[in-house]
């Protein structure tokens, strides 16, 4: 007899919306105190520079400004794409994001960017339900599903600008990390679904995932557990399984617990 199908995991909706707001917040203000040879240095992220990677953070909220402010998808508008296949559809926009961003990046400097996406989502929404449907650049998501990809486009790109700027240190909101983290890893076990392997990431998640034999009840027989941060850039590709393995970042056990053919979730 196959599995129970696993609900999907619901978010409060208070919070996520509280800790977009936050992560944002944090982020425009470390952006704004950068100096013109910081915004100029490299990036992980190809030939992006830390201007345009902040470019990035401002457009990926904006994003949620423009469509609300576009007709709400009604009928026949095809299907809604769950939270849990979002993960897997964004690749393949990555080449006109990176165009557009370029452009964004050259033709307003951060600040800018940042204030005027924070007074029109100040304004826009409040008053948006999270059941109204959004025509997304993906297809069509509800309002609150999207607003948690933004935790995700946040807490990844907050990591990278960290990374990027030597002493930087912006803080990751406590929600938004946690949001984050439970939707990778919900990715993760819709990418291999069973229950044979134990997937670990205190304090925000576990799931079990792989085919396998299902583990019922003591220990489970194949274990992986890792933090929060090292997950998340194991999911979108920062970390390879191979360098958390050998960086004592990742403790796996079992001989299903090997996740490195899985992995990375989002390129």
């Amino acid at each position: 007899m196959p599995p129970p199908k696993k609900r999907p995991r619901a978010y409060d909706s208070s919070k996520i919306r509280t800790a977009v707001l936050a992560q944002f917040g944090y982020v425009r203000e470390a952006v704004a105190a950068l100096t013109p040879e910081q915004l100029a240095l490299p990036t992980a992220l190809g030939d992006w520079t830390v201007r345009e990677l902040a470019a990035h953070l401002a457009t990926g909220l904006e994003s949620v400004n423009r469509y609300l402010e576009e007709p709400e998808v009604r009928g026949a508008g095809g299907p809604v794409l769950v939270l849990s296949e979002w993960p897997f559809v964004t690749a393949a926009f990555a080449g006109d994001i990176s165009e557009n961003v370029k452009a964004i990046a050259a033709a307003a400097p951060p600040d800018e960017l940042f204030g005027r996406t924070a007074e029109r989502i100040a304004a826009l929404l409040p008053d948006a339900s999270d059941g109204r449907l959004l025509a997304t650049r993906v297809g069509a998501m509800s309002l609150g599903d999207y607003l948690v990809t933004r935790t995700v486009e946040l807490i990844v790109h907050t990591d990278d600008l960290n990374r990027a700027v030597a002493g930087l240190d912006i803080p990751y909101d406590r929600q938004a990390l946690a949001a984050c983290t439970r939707m990778l890893a919900d990715a993760l076990a819709a990418k291999a679904p069973g229950a044979s392997t134990e997937v670990r990431i205190p304090p925000y998640a576990v799931v079990q995932c792989v085919e396998g034999p299902r583990h019922t009840r003591g220990t489970p027989p194949n274990v992986v557990e890792t933090d929060p941060l090292t997950w998340v850039r194991l999911a979108t590709g920062r970390t390879t399984w191979r360098e958390a393995i050998e960086g004592a970042l990742v403790s796996a056990s079992g001989e299903r617990a090997d996740l490195g053919d899985l992995l990375p979730l989002m390129g």
